[in-house]
């Protein structure tokens, strides 16, 4: 698992608005297009020096793929980057503050310790 590779999905993401809406509408598509055309290059490569080793284990694209933040937390993705990305997509459903309740109430199970979320 890549906490590193799914946190970098996250805040990329999340800092622009037309992937934040393609990500809303199409997740799927979303996490393979990126997974295939920005994790290789997350690290400066040249496109013709793509690298094998950054991409999601099946676990992670479902995850993402299913705006799972449970989930995603659980394996060690730091919960201010899904709060602040899924915010974005998903506030505007709900009245204030009503889905980040929701978000917390999904956690209510995660007890202490928590997930490592260092990368």
């Amino acid at each position: 698992m890549s906490k590193y590779l799914i946190d970098k999905f996250l805040y990329t993401v999340d800092r622009d608005p037309d992937l934040v809406e393609r990500y809303r509408e199409d997740p799927a598509g979303t996490v393979a297009w990126w997974e295939q055309e920005m994790a290789t290059t997350i690290l400066n490569c040249i496109s013709h020096e793509k690298t094998t080793w950054l991409s999601f284990t099946e676990e992670e694209r479902t995850a993402l793929r299913e705006h799972d933040h449970v989930t995603l937390f659980q394996m060690g993705a730091h919960p201010f980057l899904t709060l602040t990305l899924f915010i974005a997509m998903f506030e505007r459903d709900h009245g204030p503050m009503e889905y980040q309740r929701a978000y917390a109430r999904a956690m209510d199970h995660v007890s202490m310790p928590y997930p490592d979320i260092t990368t």
